[in-house]
């Protein structure tokens, strides 16, 4: 489980930095009202904000940690090298010691030596804790003649030692799958039934009245078919073989993580065209859920391109929040990118409080006028017209569905030497609910 005390430190932080960027944002706001636009304050603001978002973070992943994570922490840890870690032992040292010895001969084109006895190895490692010790001292006494710089008189000795940690690069990602539904099939598409329609009333009648046939409802269908996702790397038998890591391990990882990006960026943005249909993909109209068309969503516009409104900025965030129907707000849930939360962080509501809360419980994300903020970097970015903050009740409005399973072809006949892992897997999604998903465009 996480650290408790980390945690509670973290979150003391995040309320000291959100304390410091309200002090700095009025004191910017007093420039501005006198003319005068510090690039020291805005700076400072900008710094501040990057810290709220690193430290917002920390908190609301904190609860999210599964037990495969917490076990890899662990595992880590015991690494050798770190602190309260397992400490090869002599003769496994000394059969790595030959490994990489002959590795390197190899590459420099002189295979064939012998492999250094034990005793050998023993004794020279005793020789260079000694010389650790003693230094000049030691040399002094029967070892003169050694060096590193001449691989016969000692060189071939000193290898270069392998970290066990692996320097990894994050890449930005969208966590879409905890706010919508998602469905797991068996076969190539999901269908269902939509209710659309409402009945007919023949109003108010008297008791002797005559009672005329009124309409009846009708039903639609919605379909969302899967589509296909691949990877097929190749790497060669040798490496596999001699590798001092699990290659076919960490390929797998490294597959599995490009392809759960590459989905989560189409049920943001995808085309629907041999792939998901993203939410941000689909036309928008500045019209009513009444009177707008099923399969268009609705957008409230800032009047600026790629930027709020000049002056009240925030109060598209509350015309927004009115174009829902009530019963769809209950879930709701804001998506959007961390540059635009940075904008926002600055507004203040009518009481002149701010609308952006940060989160102090971990595990819970922050807020903005009553609704947990979804940090999504797959919306677009702020541009003319853009549709880069969007309101929703996310799990009524978009589906994702699962084609069972995940196809793995472990390939060794097709190219040979090289073995290659072709990876499949099926899914798709899309928009079913187009009232309970609305968008502010940034533009006119």
């Amino acid at each position: 489980m996480p650290d408790d005390g980390a945690i509670n430190t973290v979150i003391e932080k995040l309320g000291r930095a959100f304390e410091e960027f309200k002090a700095a944002n009025e004191v910017q706001i007093k420039e501005i009202k006198k003319g005068v636009a510090d690039a020291v304050t805005a700076d400072k603001i900008q710094k501040i904000n990057d810290e709220i978002d690193r430290l917002q973070g920390l908190v609301t992943d904190a609860g999210k940690k599964s037990a495969d994570r917490v076990d890899e922490l662990e595992a880590r840890l015991n690494r050798p090298g770190n602190d309260g870690g397992v400490i090869e032992d002599e003769t496994k040292l000394h059969e790595r010691f030959n490994v990489e010895r002959k590795a390197a001969m190899d590459a420099k084109g002189r295979s064939g030596l012998k492999p250094v006895a034990l005793d050998e190895f023993k004794s020279y490692r005793e020789q260079f804790k000694s010389w650790l010790k003693y230094g000049a001292a030691f040399l002094d006494y029967d070892q003169r003649a050694m060096s590193v710089g001449s691989d016969p008189d000692g060189g071939f000795l000193v290898t270069p030692t392998m970290s066990a940690r692996i320097v990894e690069r994050q890449f930005e990602t969208s966590l879409v799958r905890p706010l919508v539904t998602v469905e797991t099939i068996s076969g190539n598409e999901l269908e269902g039934l939509s209710d659309k329609d409402e009945a007919g009333s023949g109003g108010w009648v008297s008791e002797t009245g005559t009672r005329a046939k009124t309409a009846t409802p009708q039903l639609g269908t919605w379909k969302i078919p899967v589509h296909e996702l691949f990877a097929y790397p190749e790497v060669t038998q040798k490496l596999l073989d001699d590798a001092n890591r699990d290659v076919e391990g960490w390929l797998g990882a490294k597959v599995g993580d490009k392809l759960g990006r590459v989905q989560n960026a189409s049920f943001i943005n995808g085309d629907g065209v041999g792939k998901p249909r993203g939410f941000a993909s689909y036309a928008t109209a500045a019209t009513a859920d009444s009177s707008r068309a099923w399969g268009v969503l609705e957008h409230v516009a800032t009047g600026v391109n790629g930027d709020f409104a000049g002056s009240n900025p925030a109060d598209h965030l509350f015309d927004l929040e009115a174009a829902f129907k009530p019963a769809y707000l209950a879930g709701a849930t804001w998506a959007t990118r961390r540059t635009v939360i940075q904008k926002i962080r600055k507004f203040k509501g009518t009481d002149n409080n701010y609308l952006w809360q940060p989160s102090l419980q971990a595990g819970v994300p922050a807020s903005l006028i009553g609704y947990p903020i979804a940090l999504l970097e797959d919306m677009p970015a702020l541009a003319t017209g853009s549709l880069s903050l969007a309101l929703g009740n996310f799990k009524l409005g978009y589906t994702i569905v699962d084609r069972v399973g995940i196809t793995v072809i472990r390939d060794n006949l097709t190219n040979k030497p090289y073995i290659g892992f072709y990876v499949v897997v099926r899914v798709g999604g899309d928009v079913l609910q187009f009232e309970c998903i609305k968008f502010l465009k940034f533009g006119s």
